[in-house]
């Protein structure tokens, strides 16, 4: 039996609820083998990061190849990157073995409130980064972010910076509305053709760590398996709303626990 292969890069979360270990759960959890590259140790848990250590970037760069020399990888997905050297190492790697599909999730705060990025970094993601990627995936503050400019509001707002951002090289553009209001979290995929709204219920629901990276990587392990980006991305925004919703059948920490992953086996 051949498996479908997706490769995390992306930092290490020690309380197991987002980043790598994140990520790995969603691809197992979506029947897609994991491989991964970290680019950081973060020492956190459910209440906050209390400290981060970056991992040198020929490292992450050994990482990488050692995967792409061995694995028929099908899908990348990028998560935390923290500096601006992991960044040139990434892009360069990814650019030698040009991988089919490549997601990026563009991380800079966790969901405690702590920076992930150091803030000279953000242009070395836009700039090297984001063209190589199949799909982008901020929430409404990274996508402000990204263009320095204010947190969109409407709807017409949301669209015109996902449209600011393609133009910044990234084949299509999913904004997420996790951080916004109302009943509904309404993510809109943005492409050069058309503007896609994707709505969900709103779960109340504290345990949202680790949301934005299992997102991305159940993309990933949709692309992975082959799935266009459309489905692949319809059938994350289900999964990741049914992990929502599961979240609290379990206690994990005192702060904002995790998803749950593995909602369709416990």
């Amino acid at each position: 039996m051949t498996a479908p292969v997706a490769l995390t890069i992306a930092g290490s979360d020690s309380s197991g609820g987002a980043g790598i270990q994140a990520d790995l759960k969603t691809f197992a959890a979506l029947g897609v083998y994991g491989a991964s590259a970290i680019t950081a140790l973060t020492a956190q848990n459910t209440k906050g990061v209390t400290g981060i250590h970056v991992v040198p970037a020929d490292f992450v760069t050994a990482q990488i190849d050692a995967v792409f020399s061995d694995l028929d990888v099908g899908a990348v997905k990028i998560g935390m990157v923290a500096q601006a050297a992991s960044i040139d190492a990434i892009a360069v790697a990814l650019s030698r073995w040009k991988p089919r599909h490549v997601v990026l999730d563009p991380v800079m705060v966790a969901t405690s409130g702590d920076r992930l990025i150091a803030a000279e970094a953000v242009a070395a993601l836009r700039a090297k980064l984001m063209p190589l990627a199949a799909v982008i995936t901020p929430n409404l503050p990274e996508a402000a972010a990204l263009l320095d400019a204010p947190i969109a509001r409407s709807e017409a707002e949301i669209e015109d910076q996902g449209r600011r951002l393609l133009s910044l090289g990234c084949r299509a553009v999913l904004i997420k509305g996790g951080h916004g209001e109302g009943a509904e979290s309404t993510d809109y995929l943005v492409s050069p053709s058309t503007t896609i709204v994707l709505a969900a219920p709103r779960v109340a629901t504290r345990n949202t760590h680790g949301t934005g990276c299992s997102l991305s990587s159940a993309i990933a392990a949709g692309l992975a398996k082959g799935e266009d980006l459309e489905t692949a991305i319809r059938n994350a925004k289900s999964w990741i709303s049914a992990a929502i919703a599961s979240a609290d059948r379990f206690s994990v920490g005192r702060g904002h626990g995790p998803i749950h992953h593995f909602h369709k086996f416990y």
